[in-house]
C-alpha cells in the first residue's frame, strides 16, 4: 500500500504539472489508463488467480481461459476508453508508439506509464482481498499470477508446466511477442486499417501471445501488470521483476522503429501540384519534384500578380471612360445652356422687333 501511495502522489504532480500542458485533457486521459489497466489486471489475473485450479493448469478454465480472460479485458476497455485514451494500458505500448511517431509528448509518456502502474496494482489489490492469499517471502515462481522463469525444469516442467527454462528463452519470448504484440497495434489502429476491428485484432493477439507464453513466463508483454502482482508477493517475483520491464520495451521500441521505417505511409507526390499546400508531401524526399512543385508555385505567383495588374489597368481604363463620358455629358449640357441661352436672345429681339 506504501508503494501504490507514493506512486499516486508522484501520478498527481505528474498530471497536474503545468509544464506538460493541456492538464484537464491529460488529467483525463492519465485516469483513462489507470481504469483500463485495473481491468486488466482484475480481469486477466483475476482469472488466472481466482479460476484457474492451483498446480493443474489444465483444471479449472485453463490455459485457454486465461489467454481469453487477458484478450478479453484489452477488447472491451478498447471500445470503453480507446476514444479517450487510446487504451495504451501498457508502458511498453506507450513506448512503443511514443517512438513510432503515434503518440506525442514525453509529459504524457511520464503520466500514462505511472496510471498504470497505479491502475495495475489496484487491481491485484482487489485480488488480494478476494482470495486472501498466504504465501511468504519464498512463494514460488508464478504465485499470485506473477512473471518469472524457472531455471530448472522439474519432473518434467517448469514452473508454469511447460518446457522452457532459463533467462534466455523468457527474454526472448518476452521481447518477441511483445514485438508482435505492438506491430498489430500500431497496424491495425493505421488510418488505412478498418477502425471498427481494431479492438479485435488487439484482443485477439494478446489472446494468442498468453497461449503461447503462459507456458514460459507466465505471460507479461506488459511491465505495469508484472509490476502490479509482484508488488504484494515480493521475493522472486521482484527480483525477476526487471525482465519484464526490459524486454517488453525492447521489443516495442524495435516494433515502432520498424514501422516507422518500413509500413508507415509517407504522403505520394501525385503530379506537380503535390507541394501546393504547406503539409502536402511533407515526407516525400523526391527532391526534383519538391523542386519542380516549387517553381510551379512561383509560376503561378506571378500569373496571379500578372492577373491582378490586368485587372487593375482595366479598372484604370474604366474609370479614364467613365471620366470621359463625364465629361462630354459637361459638354452637351454646356451646349444645351448656351442653345437655351440663344434661344431666350432669339426670343427677346423678336418681342422688341414685334414692339417697334
Amino acid at each position: 500500500m506504501a508503494l501504490c501511495m507514493t506512486a499516486i502522489m508522484v501520478f498527481t504532480q505528474i498530471a497536474s504539472g503545468p509544464e506538460f500542458g493541456g492538464v484537464m485533457a491529460l488529467w483525463k486521459r492519465s485516469v483513462a489508463e489507470l481504469i483500463g489497466t485495473f481491468w486488466w489486471v482484475l480481469g486477466g489475473c483475476g482469472a488466472a488467480v481466482i479460476a484457474c485450479v492451483v498446480g493443474n493448469p489444465y483444471n479449472g478454465i485453463g490455459y485457454l481461459g486465461v489467454a481469453l480472460a487477458f484478450g478479453l479485458t484489452v477488447l472491451t476497455m478498447a471500445y470503453a476508453i480507446g476514444h479517450i485514451s487510446g487504451c495504451h494500458l501498457n508502458p511498453a505500448v506507450s513506448v512503443g508508439l511514443f517512438v513510432s511517431g503515434r503518440f506525442k509528448g514525453v509529459g504524457d509518456l511520464i503520466s500514462y506509464i505511472v496510471a498504470q502502474c497505479i491502475g495495475g496494482i489496484l487491481g491485484a489489490g482487489v485480488i488480494y482481498i478476494i482470495v486472501n492469499p498466504q504465501f511468504g517471502a519464498d512463494a514460488a515462481i508464478g504465485t499470485f499470477a506473477t512473471n518469472g522463469w524457472s531455471e530448472e525444469l522439474v519432473n518434467g516442467v517448469n514452473a508454469f508446466g511447460g518446457k522452457a527454462v532459463g533467462l534466455t528463452a523468457a527474454f526472448t519470448a518476452e521481447a518477441v511477442l511483445t514485438c508482435f504484440f505492438l506491430l498489430v497495434i500500431i497496424g491495425s489502429t493505421d488510418k488505412r486499417a478498418p477502425a471498427a476491428l481494431a479492438p479485435v485484432a488487439i484482443g485477439l493477439c494478446l489472446t494468442l501471445i498468453h497461449l503461447i507464453a503462459i507456458p514460459i513466463t507466465n505471460t507479461s508483454v506488459n511491465p505495469a501488470r508484472s509490476l502490479a502482482v509482484a508488488a504484494y508477493v515480493g521475493g522472486t517475483a521482484v527480483s525477476q521483476l526487471w525482465l519484464f520491464w526490459v524486454a517488453p520495451i525492447i521489443g516495442a521500441i524495435v516494433a515502432g522503429i520498424i514501422y516507422k521505417c518500413i509500413f508507415e505511409e509517407k504522403a505520394a507526390c501525385v503530379g506537380e501540384d503535390c507541394h501546393e499546400k504547406k503539409d502536402d508531401c511533407k515526407n516525400c524526399d523526391d527532391k526534383k519534384t519538391v523542386e519542380k512543385a516549387e517553381a510551379k508555385k512561383e509560376e503561378k505567383k506571378a500569373e496571379v500578380k500578372k492577373e491582378e495588374k490586368k485587372a487593375e489597368a482595366k479598372k484604370e481604363e474604366k474609370k479614364a471612360e467613365v471620366k470621359k463620358e463625364e465629361k462630354k455629358a459637361e459638354v452637351k449640357k454646356e451646349e444645351k445652356k448656351a442653345e437655351v441661352k440663344d434661344n431666350e436672345e432669339e426670343d427677346e429681339d423678336d418681342e422688341e422687333e414685334d414692339e417697334e
